[in-house]
Formats: C-alpha cells, sequence, structure tokens
C-alpha cells in the first residue's frame, strides 16, 4: 500500500482557472430545458397579449393555409397544423433521443430500474385522468381527459432549477425520465383516442417503411439522409391515414441508438486525423468526418443539433400559436369555476405528485425496499409537485379534444398549472428543509444505491490513495500526466483536499498515447518511484512540470527527490511498472472511461467541472449521502 495523508500542496503551484467542463448529453439536455422555460414563458405572455388586444388578427394568422404540391399529389394544413403535427414531431423526436439515451447509458440501463419510472409516469396519468373525469365527466366534456395527464418537461425542470440546489440533481433525472414515461403514452392516446377515421392502406404503407427502418438500422446503415427521408415518408403516411403524425418523430428518437465513445474510435479518428494533416486530400478528409462520427453515437449528434432548436424555437413557436385566449375579465372568473378548467388544474396540481407519491410507495413495498427511488420521499414529492404542470401535450390533445368556449376553459386550466406547480413545489421544499438535518438529509437523498459506475472498485492496499483511508468519500481521477487538463485539475483537487480532511484521493493511470508521447513513460516513472515509497512525492512534480517528461527529466526529478538514481533508471529501462499501468488502463476501459481527466466520486462518474467549487458540491452530496446510507445499513 503507497499512501500519503499528508496532502501537502508543493511550493510553487496555485489556483489554475480551469474553463473545460466535463459536458453529458443528460447535462445539456437539462441546461438547454432549463434555459428554454423562460423563453417559452415568454411566447406565452405574447400569445396572451396578441390574442388580448387583435383576437381576430391572431386566428386569422395561425388558421392561414399552407400547402405543398407535386404534381397533382399535394398536401395542405393551416399554419397551426404544420406547427402541431410537423414541427412538434421534431420536440417528440428530441424526447425519444433522450429516453433511449437513458435507456442505453444512464440510469435505466439497469432494466429493474424502468419498473419505477414507468409505474410513477402511468400511475401520474391514471390519477389525474380519474380527477378530471370526476369534475367534468357528468358535464359532457369527459372526451377531454387526454388534456390532464402529461407533465410539460420544459417548465417542470425550470421549477426545480429555480429552486436550484435546494434540491438534489438526482431529481431532475427521475423527473426527466418520468416524464418520458407519459410523453410516450400520451402520444399514443393522441394516435388512437383524438386521430379521425383511420385509413388502412395509408396506415399499412407507414408501417411498411417503418419495417423497412428497422432493417435499415438492423444491417448497419448508418446514413442519416435515409432515416430522413424514411421519417418524411413516414410522417405522410400517418398524416392520410388520419392518425396523429407527431408520434413519427418519437418513434424514429426511440431507434436511435446511444453508446459512449470508445477509446479505440477515439484513436481511430487521430489517426486519420495524423494523415489528413500529412496529406489534406479529399478522400482523406472523407474518411476523417467519417471517423469522427463513427467515435460519437449519432443519439448525442442528433442531440446537439436538434435540441436547441425545438427549445428555443419549436416549443415557443408552438405557445404562441396555441396559447392565445380571448376571454373579458368576466369569462375569465366564469372559466375558473368551469368544470373543464377545474377538472384540468385539479387533475395536474393534485392529482400528479399524489399518483407519482403512491406509485413510488407501493413499488418499494412491493419490492420490499429492492426497488426505491433513487431520491427521497421529500425530494419525491417535491418532484410530483413540479410535475404538476401541463403545456405542450396538454394543448395539443386540448386543440383536438375542444372547440369553442371548452377549448377556452381547457387552455385557461392549463396554463393555470403552471404558477400553481410553482408555488406547491416551493413550499413542499421549504417544509423539506424545516426539518432537522440527518432528516432533511434522508427525506432530499433516501437510502437507495445507486448506480455505481466505477467498474473496479478501490483497493486501499492496491491503489495509490492520499488521505484518510477511512474517509467517507473517496474520489478517483483517471489522469494522464501530460494531459493540460489534468494539470489544471490538479491546483483545485490539492485545495480540495486541503480544506477538507474527509477525503482520499485516488490517481489511477491514463496515458493517451496517441496524442501524448510522452505520457506512458511518465505513468511508469511514477511507478517507478512508488517502488522507492515516492509515488506522491513525484506525481506532484511532473503535474508541475508537464512540458518536459523526457527520460533524462525523469531522471533528474527522482535525483531531486532523493531516489535511488539507478535503481529508478534500471525500472525505468526494464518496463517495471507497465503491468501495473496496464491495469488501471484496463479499469478505465471496463468503466468507460475515453479521456483525461475523468474523475468518480464514490463510485459514481461525475459529471460537473473540475475545478474547487464543482468537486466540493460532488463531495458534499456524496458526505451527505454516506451519512444517511450509514443508519440505514445499519439497522
Amino acid at each position: 500500500m503507497i499512501t500519503d495523508t499528508t496532502g501537502a500542496t508543493p511550493s510553487g503551484t496555485g489556483q489554475t482557472a480551469c474553463s473545460k467542463s466535463l459536458h453529458t448529453p443528460l447535462r445539456d439536455f437539462l441546461r438547454t430545458e432549463t434555459g428554454s422555460a423562460l423563453v417559452l414563458v415568454v411566447a406565452v405572455l405574447a400569445a396572451l397579449v396578441w390574442a388580448g388586444l387583435a383576437p381576430g388578427v391572431y386566428e386569422d394568422a395561425w388558421t392561414t393555409r399552407l400547402s405543398v404540391s407535386a404534381g397533382s399529389a399535394g398536401l395542405g394544413l393551416d399554419l397551426r397544423g404544420w406547427i402541431n403535427s410537423g414541427l412538434m414531431a421534431l420536440f417528440f423526436f428530441v424526447v425519444g433521443l433522450e429516453a433511449r439515451r437513458e435507456f442505453d447509458m444512464g440510469e435505466l440501463r439497469e432494466r429493474r430500474r424502468v419498473a419505477l419510472p414507468l409505474a410513477a409516469g402511468l400511475m401520474g396519468m391514471l390519477v389525474p385522468v380519474l380527477i378530471f373525469l370526476a369534475f367534468a365527466g357528468g358535464n359532457g366534456a369527459g372526451h377531454g381527459w387526454g388534456a390532464a395527464m402529461s407533465t410539460d418537461t420544459a417548465f417542470a425542470l425550470g421549477t426545480l432549477a429555480l429552486l436550484g440546489r435546494r434540491l438534489p440533481s438526482a431529481l431532475r433525472t427521475f423527473l426527466l425520465t418520468v416524464s418520458v414515461v407519459d410523453d410516450f403514452v400520451a402520444l399514443a392516446v393522441i394516435a388512437f383516442a383524438y386521430s379521425g377515421s383511420i385509413s388502412w392502406p395509408a396506415l399499412l404503407a407507414a408501417a411498411a417503411v417503418f419495417a423497412v427502418v428497422l432493417f435499415l438500422r438492423r444491417i448497419g446503415v448508418r446514413n442519416g439522409v435515409v432515416y430522413a427521408v424514411a421519417a418524411a415518408c413516414v410522417w405522410v403516411a400517418l398524416l392520410e391515414s388520419g392518425i396523429d403524425p407527431v408520434v413519427t418523430g418519437l418513434a424514429f428518437g426511440l431507434l436511435t441508438y446511444a453508446y459512449p465513445a470508445s477509446r479505440s474510435e477515439l484513436e481511430r479518428a487521430t489517426g486519420l486525423f495524423r494523415l489528413f494533416r500529412e496529406q489534406p486530400t479529399p478522400e482523406l478528409e472523407r474518411n476523417l468526418r467519417q471517423g469522427l462520427a463513427a467515435a460519437i453515437s449519432p443519439n448525442e449528434r442528433l442531440q446537439q443539433l436538434f435540441h436547441p432548436w425545438t427549445s428555443y424555437v419549436i416549443v415557443p413557436l408552438f405557445a404562441l400559436a396555441n396559447a392565445g385566449i380571448h376571454v373579458s375579465w368576466s369569462g375569465l372568473v366564469d372559466s375558473l369555476g368551469s368544470p373543464v378548467t377545474l377538472g384540468i388544474l385539479i387533475a395536474y396540481v393534485v392529482g400528479k405528485p399524489l399518483g407519482i407519491f403512491v406509485a413510488e410507495f407501493v413499488i418499494t413495498r412491493v419490492s420490499r425496499g429492492r426497488l426505491r427511488p433513487q431520491v427521497g420521499w421529500g425530494s419525491v414529492l417535491a418532484g410530483g409537485t413540479a410535475a404538476g404542470v401541463g403545456f405542450t401535450v396538454s394543448l395539443l390533445i386540448a386543440t383536438l379534444a375542444f372547440k369553442g368556449e371548452e377549448l377556452t376553459q381547457a387552455k385557461v386550466g392549463v396554463l393555470a398549472t403552471v404558477p400553481v406547480s410553482l408555488v406547491l413545489t416551493w413550499v413542499v421544499t421549504g417544509l423539506v428543509h424545516t426539518l432537522p438535518r440527518i432528516g432533511r438529509s434522508r427525506a432530499l437523498l433516501g437510502t437507495a444505491e445507486g448506480i455505481t459506475d466505477l467498474a473496479v472498485p478501490v483497493d486501499r492496499d492496491r491503489d495509490h490513495v492520499r488521505g484518510p483511508l477511512d474517509a467517507p468519500v473517496t474520489v478517483v481521477e483517471y489522469g494522464d500526466f501530460e494531459c493540460p487538463y489534468c494539470g489544471q485539475a490538479e491546483p483545485a483537487l490539492r485545495d480540495l483536499l486541503a480544506d477538507v480532511h474527509d477525503v482520499s484521493y485516488v490517481w489511477r493511470h491514463l496515458p493517451l498515447h496517441d496524442v501524448h508521447p510522452h505520457a506512458q513513460l511518465a505513468a511508469e516513472a511514477t511507478e517507478a518511484a512508488a517502488r522507492q515509497d515516492a509515488f506522491w512525492p513525484m506525481h506532484d512534480v511532473l503535474l508541475t512540470h508537464q512540458g518536459a517528461l523526457r527520460v533524462s527529466d525523469l531522471l533528474r526529478y527522482a535525483e531531486e527527490l532523493g531516489l535511488d538514481t539507478d535503481r529508478f533508471e534500471r525500472d525505468l529501462r526494464t518496463h517495471a511498472g507497465a503491468a501495473r499501468v496496464a491495469e488501471d488502463v484496463e479499469s478505465a476501459d471496463l468503466s468507460g472511461v475515453a479521456g483525461t481527466p475523468t474523475f468518480f466520486v464514490n463510485g459514481r462518474l461525475y459529471r460537473g467541472t473540475y475545478d474547487l467549487s464543482g468537486l466540493a458540491e460532488a463531495v458534499r452530496g456524496a458526505r451527505e449521502r454516506a451519512a444517511v446510507s450509514a443508519p440505514a445499513s445499519g439497522r
């Protein structure tokens, strides 16, 4: 065992600002969703003002008919229809992409965990529907039950963003997966409950094209143009069949693979770039583009392309086209007392949190605790109230189910869920924070065991450990001594260990020899120093002098550290530490690590910025989870 419990910071190393973040598809998705909530609010207000000041102009603008024709064939929809059935298909495509990403790489990659968001999503729709029917079913408006069941993801995540760190970040992932479930069910409801009479030949044509898509996917065709043409054909066929074609987007999104970038693909891309750099020909340029595309999953690339457009353009445009209502003050008061408005409002703000909470409680009890939400019960309830907001899908179904005054009442009910949901979530969060510290942590974080991303657990008899061996929090870094970002992260880690005394830090080697030619030898040099109980001094010196890692430099460092230089040189020449480095590299591959630095905090992949504040926040959360789990495991 090689340990250093001092955590001392060598002289000459100051705080280095780090601008690089560890971005992930989920983190980018959440950041875009919450940021777009403000744009969505502005669009809603603009629609209300426009419809209030000039209702005739508002309706005339959105009922303008646009047609696309080719010879004798053609399609014609009004402008609102093109947005609701056309552009919104792209929105649901992004929803499908994120659902697939969670299924392939996120919390749902452990299939048994699917039961919790699935149950929460279904019960969180069933209870609101029953409440709506209780209010409006006896008044001839029961056919609009679909408008009272689907959470608006942008507003729900925006609510959590406003509450900041008062709620755990895992709640956002939980809420996102629940939202995906009810979006999927809602689109099925649109397709089969709110579509017109079905044309079977057109529906069979859509199914045939989709079957071809499945075959192309099976044989590995990756050309995006082929799938885009196929999606357009399915969309047109569904429109002609009488089924709302927005389901096309979700279906194609769910088919799009997500996988982490592998080191082998990244190394291949590096080799292709070097070839292109030496000989910049069109053929090598094409090979380079194909190599870069193969390194990143199509799911991530398509999310990067479409998600900002759907969040900042398409959904706000949908709001502008559908949220406008013209109603007098007396009419607004009458609407607030109508069965449709009350049914939708109560269904969301009471039925949603009730359904989600009951589903999670029942699943936990039935599984005898084997399946538990990844957050505490206080967070589940806060997530339920945040989910009690309808907009995008609700308005979409309302426009299909209602007309005239009932449609106005439905829109009032849907819009009212936005402020009421925000206030209820704020109240629930405030009540949870009045609990004592341990009770508050348990209510927010829960005691469920999360997915462990670190494939090879820390072995304190083998790994290089800095800090107390019995620390409740362990930070593991896969690093490369020639990687500039590892050097930039080092001061933050030093400050963290100096400020926090219950954290242990583990370094594991991941020399990226295809881009850093001296990284492998530097890693072996630290292992040669470790044979003389000097791993950490050598580690610190190499990260301080990343631009000088030649053999002569390494020998000079060994001499300055007072090592037996003959023994050090012999170990370096015979590659005595190569096997140890290879073991770390293998463990990195098993954990899906492709670049440096990559951090794990108590076994979970850290997805934040690697500055002092970001790492300290991750450590604080891990410490709280460890404190909550310790009493639970002891019972």
